[in-house]
């Protein structure tokens, strides 16, 4: 019966002491911010953002850019001194490459300065609709291509950002071509569905989304007024970015992104810099 118990007691000693010795390896095994920081900088870095400046693509009810230069470098060019270079910039909110939080339809929702610094970088996940695009521009992401999607690359994972490719951005700069509208007005450009949005918000959880279009909705369904698409994915407190670029530059998975804007206080939304890091 002694054997038996210091046996026991033998092993316990053991398990004890490794756990002791083993716990600091594995802490120490977890590399350092400086050593992920020194693995980011080998990699590839995508800007998927656009330059804005007047006259760019916007959504026909805001006002163009007004642009004036109060400084230059020499006398006599800025309208309030020389000596250095600076702007006024008046543009809407929702200007170029820009977020939309919650609030830019839904009151008392998050505006643009109460979204997390956490929600910034995020897990990429590409829907590639280009190809169906090209073929009919009123085309609308289904819920069969995001489970291609997911039959190539597994679920979709929760917290992620999702972007729709659908090389509209390649249209850029022409307002006439991005917007494609025919001889009565009504605008052709590719979008979300509502069934797909749900299942990412619902189902998949997502973070965040964006897309290279004016407007989440298709362009059939904004010229009657219909934002259904936009109003639900903000309603469900997520942001999405609008006029994404060069998504045809990136993986469908794999590659992270990072989202930044300014910090208005209230506001209702702001141009961002948005960039990938390819894996």
């Amino acid at each position: 019966m002694r054997v038996r118990m210091r046996g026991r007691l033998l092993g316990v000693v053991v398990v004890l002491l490794l756990t002791a010795y083993l716990a600091p390896v594995a802490a120490a095994a977890e590399p350092t911010l400086l050593e992920i920081y020194q693995v980011l900088q080998k990699k590839e870095f995508v800007d998927l953002t656009h330059s804005f400046a007047p006259g760019i693509p916007h959504w026909p009810g805001f006002p163009d850019e007004r642009r004036e230069t109060i400084y230059w470098y020499d006398e006599g060019v800025g309208s309030a001194g020389y000596g250095f270079f600076a702007h006024v910039y008046t543009h809407v909110g929702q200007w170029g490459t820009h977020c939309d939080p919650p609030a830019h339809f839904i009151k008392d929702l998050r505006t643009i300065d109460q979204i997390s610094v956490k929600e910034m970088l995020l897990p990429l996940v590409v829907l590639d609709i280009h190809e169906k695009a090209a073929q009919n521009p009123d085309y609308v992401v289904t819920m069969n291509d995001v489970r291609a999607w997911e039959n190539r690359n597994g679920p979709i994972p929760e917290g992620s950002f999702v972007a729709l490719r659908t090389d509209w951005s390649k249209r850029w700069p022409d307002a006439a071509a991005m917007r494609n509208a025919d001889k009565d007005g009504v605008a052709h450009y590719p979008g979300w569905s509502l069934e797909v949005l749900k299942y990412l918000c619902e189902e998949r959880k997502i973070t965040a989304s964006g897309h290279e279009t004016t407007d989440t909705d298709p362009g059939i369904a904004t010229s009657k007024g219909d934002y259904s698409c936009e109003t639900y994915i903000l309603s469900q407190d997520r942001y999405q970015i609008e006029l994404l670029a060069n998504l045809d530059k990136v993986p469908e998975y794999g590659a992270l992104v990072v989202v930044a804007f300014p910090k208005p206080a209230h506001g209702s939304g702001f141009p961002a810099r948005v960039f990938a890091i390819l894996p």
